[in-house]
């Protein structure tokens, strides 16, 4: 079942801010350094107020140091007569992301060293790149390839690699205690839909609806970095902070498209994400579950490596091999689906609120039962015909008052929500109501992340 839970938003008007927003963001030339990144965050910040910082060529953040910034300007491929054959205008895939600079003429068969192509993709132009290695080269579908004929053919490609820097977009946005919920994509592909262009998107739409919540439990970073060595680069500098701070985090990556979501668990594997997410996988939310791994994956296995160990798990809805245009120009606004985006918010959403709700609550009336009708919870006459199955809406209210009685008894500051939710076999947003009532009638309070004495 899905929730939508700012049910005065204008889906609309949300779903064409995504489309433009998409529209906006996907010719870029993006890559790991470079004003590709830097146009693309200025853009974002429309949307979402990032502060938008640098790490200059160079430094070195663990085991990993900043590379020179590739800037690039046109790269093209023309054949004898002087066609255009391959043109990075037309499609920033074309060329090998971070070639050096290249101007040549070569022959058919010097240049092929030189070509990439998908041979079971025959109309896909494949996403190749070399960050960390001084080389050149073009990409072209292998229908492209096949077709080139015996000759001599031009080579261009005007970039340069500088002494830059290395940019992302942070913000935090505070809630009623310090400890944090991370949610961090990336800004590192070229023109890519799904792979590239949905978890920021998902992002910054999701920013503006914990925005609008009337009050938020946790404090919100949000991470907009390139992937891998964005990551590493924004734990050097931020890595203490998340230490101290970090109750739950989520890489969103691969969001669009039709299938359901898909959570890769978080190192640590039994955190209050963990759990949570499973439990509204099995009531609420249609998805599944993956246990970690660092051999696949985004930025969690950063967020993940030992020396940090925060509880960071990845959502997405298709895996890296689970879909046809990962990593190639099939990856498309057509193929993923702005619908599909709007649906992730919408379930992030769901997900994000009931982090909020989880948590272990204290009963201030905890020597026998509460007096119920004494808080105008129950009824002051006593007939077994009261709760009979003629009626939906008293069955409904015997269901309401079989979790007002388990949630007063089980609130004893060592039953988390989730463990009561389950004793009650419904879902925490299902007991939201009760939690709402007993803490309104100052019946209990909470809640608290960790497990609490009835008399702390």
């Amino acid at each position: 079942m899905e929730v939508l839970l700012t049910n005065q938003l204008d889906t609309n008007l949300e779903r064409n801010q995504m489309d433009q927003l998409f529209d906006r963001l996907f010719p870029i030339c993006r890559s790991i350094t470079g004003p590709g990144v830097r146009e693309t965050l200025a853009i974002l910040q429309e949307y979402i107020p990032l502060q938008v910082e640098a790490v200059s060529t160079g430094t070195v953040v663990y085991d990993w140091q900043i590379p020179k910034e590739w800037r690039i300007r046109d790269a093209w491929i023309k054949d004898s007569e002087g066609n255009k054959i391959v043109d990075f205008k037309e499609n920033n895939l074309h060329v090998l992301n971070y070639s050096v600079p290249v101007d040549q003429t070569m022959t058919l068969d010097e240049l092929k060293s030189n070509l990439y192509s998908l041979p079971h993709l025959p109309d896909a132009i494949p996403y190749v790149t070399s960050y960390y290695k001084e080389r050149w080269g073009f990409c072209l579908s292998q229908r492209q390839l096949e077709g080139l004929q015996p000759g001599n053919y031009q080579v261009y490609i005007d970039s340069e690699h500088v002494h830059g820097e290395l940019n992302y977009g942070h913000l935090v946005l505070p809630g009623e205690n310090t400890e944090e919920v991370l949610i961090s994509s990336y800004i590192c592909h070229p023109s890519m839909a799904n792979n590239e262009l949905s978890g920021p998107i998902v992002a910054a739409f999701l920013y503006n609806r914990i925005k609008s919540w009337p009050k938020r439990r946790f404090t919100y970073r949000f991470v907009l970095a390139p992937e891998t060595i964005g990551a590493v680069a924004y734990l050097h500098q931020n890595g203490k902070d998340l230490l101290e701070n970090l109750h739950a985090g989520l890489v969103l990556t691969c969001l669009g498209g039709e299938a359901t979501l898909s959570f890769k668990g978080t190192r640590r594997g039994n955190t209050d994400l963990d759990v949570l997410i499973q439990h509204l996988f099995h009531n609420q939310i249609p998805g599944r579950t993956r246990p970690f791994t660092p051999i696949h994956g985004s930025d969690e296995r950063q967020y993940g490596s030992p020396g940090f160990n925060l509880p960071v798990g990845q959502i997405t809805r298709v895996l890296h091999d689970g879909y046809i245009g990962y990593h190639n120009s099939m990856d498309t606004k057509e193929a993923m689906g702005i619908d599909s985006l709007q649906r992730s918010v919408n379930e992030l959403e769901t997900i994000l609120h009931s982090l909020e709700l989880q948590g272990h609550y204290i009963n201030l009336n905890p020597y026998g039962e509460v007096k119920l009708d004494k808080h105008e919870l129950y009824p002051d006459f006593n007939f077994i015909g009261l709760w009979g199955h003629s009626n939906n809406q008293v069955v409904d209210h015997r269901t309401q008052l079989n979790r007002i009685l388990t949630m007063l008894n089980y609130a004893d500051g060592q039953h988390s929500l989730l463990q009561i939710a389950d004793k009650c076999g419904c879902s925490v947003l299902e007991l939201e109501p009760v939690l709402q009532i007993l803490l309104e009638k100052q019946l209990i309070k909470g809640p608290f992340t960790e497990k609490r004495g009835l008399f702390e």
